[in-house]
Parts: C-alpha cells; structure tokens; sequence
C-alpha cells in the first residue's frame, strides 16, 4: 500500500471526540520535552562522569577539537564565557541561543591555515588506509586449539578489570589521583561492569555471529540502533546521524566535531580477538566499525587497539607487540606521529613518569577524551609495565585521561600473552562473572557466556580467516 493511501485511510476513518472537558494536560507533554532539551542542554555545557565524577564541559570541549582539528574557532571561543554564566543561571533563554550560535560557527568555521593538521594526509576509509600500510603476511593460528579458547577468556576477564578499575579514577591528572588515592595498585571499590566501552563491542559481535567476516559498516549500524540507548560526544553524534537515515561513513562525519576523540580507539580490542595473529584483517573490521561515529585519527585510533590485540595470539614479546603495532599506523598521518613520538619518548626514557610527563606536556592541548593523550597512555603503559599485569595496571591508572577506555584493550591484550594465569587473583576474583550493560536486550549476561559466544563466532565462520 502506497504512505498516501495510508494516510488517506486513516484520515477517513478518524472522527472528531465528543469529549467536551478541557485538554489543556495534553499539551504538558510540549513543555516536558522543552525542560528535558534544557536540562540535556545544561550538561552539555558542565556534567559529572558517572563512574568517576570528573567534570565535562561538552560544548566547551566541541570548540577545542575543531581547534585541535585545525579551525580557526576564535569567534566560538569569545562566547565561551557568555554560554557558561547561562549555564550556571540556568537561563535556558540565552543558553539555546549562544550554543546554536557556536555549533553553527563551528559549522563554518576556517581553516586555520597556521595549524599543523593540514600538513598531513586525512583518511576516510579503509581503501583510503589500506594502499598505505605494508600489513605483514598473517600468521597461522588455529582457532579450533585450547590455545584460542584461553586467550579469550583472558582478553575478556582482563578487559573487563580495565574497565571497572578505569571507571573509578577516569577525567584525571596524575598528580591529582595521587594526592587524593596515592598509589593505585588495586580497586579503589567494589568492581562493577557499566560503562559505555563494551556496549559497543557487543553490538559488533552480535553483528559478526550473524555475517562473520564479510560484515559491513552498515550491518553494524543496525545493531547500534536495535542495542545501545545513547551515547556521548562522537558516538551519540553518530546515533542521532543513524536514526534520521545518515548511513556510515556519514554518520560518523556530520556535525561531528569529535571524530579524532577516543570512541573507536576504546572499542577494538574485539576486532583483534576474532582476527587471531591477522593485523589486516583486524584492522580492515576496525575501520568498518570505526567509521560508524568516527573518521580521519580518531579512525586510525581504532586500528591501533585492534592490530595491537591481533598481534598478541602470535607473539610473546609485549614491547615488540606494541613497536609493530606503531608501525602498522598509516604514516602520513598525525596519529601516526603522535604514536611513534611516544615511543622514541619510551625509548629513551627512565621509567614511566619521565616518559609520561613528557607525553602530557606535548599534548597538553588535547581534550582527555581526545585519542592522542591515551594513545600515548597506552604506550607508555605497555612499555614500561613490559609484561606484568600488575605493574601494567598500575602505570595506566596513575596517568589518569580516560583510564577505562585504555586500560580495558591493553590489559585484554597482555592478558592474551599472559593468561589467567598471570593474573592476580585479587584482580579477577571481585569481578565475579556478571555482566550488567545499559542495552537494550542484553542488560545482563555471565562472561562466561560472552567468551563462549566470541569463540563460537570465530570458529564458525574459521573458514573465511584469511590464513
């Protein structure tokens, strides 16, 4: 049936309410939505982060990544103040004004043509990516073996540490988590799995049961709209681009002024796991994901945790892992320079927080959220804990930025070299083996049956691996 016959049917058989009582209260709902848009709009301007209570000013920070992004946003920048009184009043009046008025300056903001991010190539695409990188021939790895069944549910009880332990301390400097924790060398609280970095894992996973390797951007899409309720910065960019048809890549392109933020870097660690020893594979899925909210370095961001995983099934060395990894970043990229800045800065430094203080203050500009800083904190991390789980996690939450976000893919990836085994049981043992998610569908589940559904996937759709 034709949408004009529908609706010609449905006018047809309407007939006007004999009701006579006043319907003032149907119009409530008008002003409830108009005090949720102000109230979503208050946060956007300062909110806590769930976990760890850190402060976020959103709208502030959209004008420092197209900043970062290399526009001149000056004109943004000069309603900074006048959008933050508003705020504070709570004048929604004046602060719906001054925040379009931003977005659209940052819609049309300049180039500035003083800004080094012009100097490097940009990417979009996996074809933009793959003529550029020399991915090694993939390694055999059998994924019928023990082997492979240990090494995920290494990955995915590690990752799941990461998470809850970053939750805690996420928003952070170094020296502020010191002065308030000191040393954080075990959980600050009991465990707990919320957070928005797995949900999105999921969703790809759910994706990759049904159409293995020949999955597409947009088959994954799909399961972000059936699964995952709402997102921040980028990803929730990307939802809202999804739900008014806006398919991958443009989803993730669209007044989205955090595309080279941490969102696709937070959640590759899975495009690894169903790659075993396959860099390329890895990192061609990653992109497929990534592009979904995220392109040019925060793209390449999410190439960066999938290789890093990948690599871990066929190789025992952490620190050659994470050397083989920086090269396997396209290299006319900024990101690439970011990551092989920070490992020369490893190389030739003494221990962890000479590395790191130099890595801060290089990268001072960026946002905490943004890929670059944890980027660098994943390294340094990797780097100097050189194969001990213990150490590993300790030198990632001490450098604070978005501690779950990166201590979730590297703890998952040295665990894949470590196992269970070399992991302290006061790590694993609060954890316990629920998981409870804020999506639709899969709000709760054991780990058990997480890692059971990943090796399944993998083994059933083995055929397709490339090697």
């Amino acid at each position: 049936m034709k949408a004009w016959e529908r609706e010609y049917n449905w006018k047809k058989t309407a007939f006007p309410s004999l009701d006579t009582e006043e319907k003032e209260n149907n119009w409530m709902e008008y002003l409830e939505n108009g005090n949720l848009s102000d109230e979503r709009l208050y946060k956007d301007w300062e909110s806590f982060v769930p976990g760890s209570l850190a402060p976020c000013h959103l709208v502030v920070a959209a004008i420092q990544s197209m900043d970062n992004r290399g526009y001149d946003v000056s004109e943004a920048e000069e309603l900074i103040d006048i959008g933050l009184k508003a705020a504070k009043k709570k004048d929604p009046v004046l602060l719906q004004q001054i925040t379009a008025r931003i977005y659209y300056l940052l819609n049309n903001a300049p180039r500035n043509k003083n800004s080094s991010y012009w100097k490097y190539k940009h990417y979009q695409t996996w074809e933009d990516i793959e003529g550029e990188v020399d991915f090694p021939d993939c390694e055999s790895y059998n994924v019928y073996s023990d082997d492979f069944a240990d090494k995920i549910k290494a990955g995915w009880v590690a990752q799941l540490i990461g998470g809850a332990l970053g939750t805690q301390i996420e928003g952070y400097n170094t020296d502020n988590i010191r002065k308030i924790f000191g040393e954080v060398r075990e959980y600050l609280r009991k465990p707990e799995t919320y957070n928005d970095d797995i949900t999105y894992e999921l969703a790809f996973l759910e994706t990759f049961v049904e159409k293995g390797y020949s999955i597409t951007s947009e088959d994954i899409a799909y399961k972000w709209l059936a699964f995952i309720t709402d997102g921040y910065s980028a990803e929730e960019t990307a939802l809202c681009n999804l739900r008014r048809g806006l398919m991958p890549p443009q989803s993730g392109i669209q007044n989205n002024y955090f595309s080279d933020w941490i969102g696709s870097q937070m959640r590759t660690a899975i495009h690894g796991m169903v790659a075993p020893g396959n860099p390329r594979l890895a990192a061609k899925l990653a992109v497929y994901d990534s592009v979904i909210s995220h392109s040019n370095n925060g793209m390449i961001g999410g190439m960066f945790n999938a290789i890093l995983v990948s690599l871990c099934f066929t190789e025992s060395d952490i620190r050659k892992v994470v050397e083989k990894t920086v090269y396997l970043m396209p290299y006319k990229s900024q990101y690439y320079e970011v990551v092989r800045n920070t490992l020369n800065i490893c190389k030739s430094s003494k221990d962890w927080e000479e590395a790191w203080g130099l890595c801060q203050e290089r990268l001072k500009e960026y946002h905490w959220i943004h890929a670059y800083p944890n980027a660098a904190a994943e390294i340094v991390a990797l780097w100097f804990g050189n194969g001990d789980f213990d150490e590993t996690a300790y030198i990632i939450a001490m450098e604070g930025e978005d501690v779950d976000c990166n201590a979730g893919p590297i703890l998952n990836a040295l665990a894949i070299i470590i196992g269970l085994e070399g992991i302290s049981k006061s790590w694993i043992e609060p954890l316990g083996n629920i998981i409870k998610t804020f999506m639709r569908k899969m709000d709760k589940f054991t780990i058990d049956s997480l890692v059971e559904k990943t090796i399944t996937a993998v083994r059933h759709h083995s055929e397709k691996l490339l090697c």
